[in-house]
């Protein structure tokens, strides 16, 4: 059992690209589609089915705290950047 979590958690770690690839994923494998985190776990790679269904648990969490008002929503401004975001807010 040790080495399932020795590869648990060198497996905890996920790429900007994984995680790219896990929303577009969960786009398009949605709740009702047979072996939806096998298809999920392929579609992202290096990961598996219960990785990446750990991973969706993880999610839904942060999106529940976030709606809540517990955890402000980020400012993802980048530094320098002058967009239409602030002439959204004049």
């Amino acid at each position: 059992m040790a080495s399932s979590s020795v590869r648990s958690i060198d497996s905890g770690s996920w790429t900007p690209k994984q995680n790219k690839l896990f929303e577009k994923a969960l786009a398009q494998y949605d709740k009702d589609t047979p072996d939806r985190w096998h298809n999920v776990a392929k579609a992202v790679g290096g990961k598996t089915a219960e990785e990446v269904k750990k991973q969706y648990e993880i999610l839904i969490e942060d999106l529940k705290h976030i709606e809540s008002g517990r955890i402000p929503i980020p400012n993802y401004r980048s530094a320098g950047s002058t967009s239409n975001a602030d002439e959204e807010e004049k």
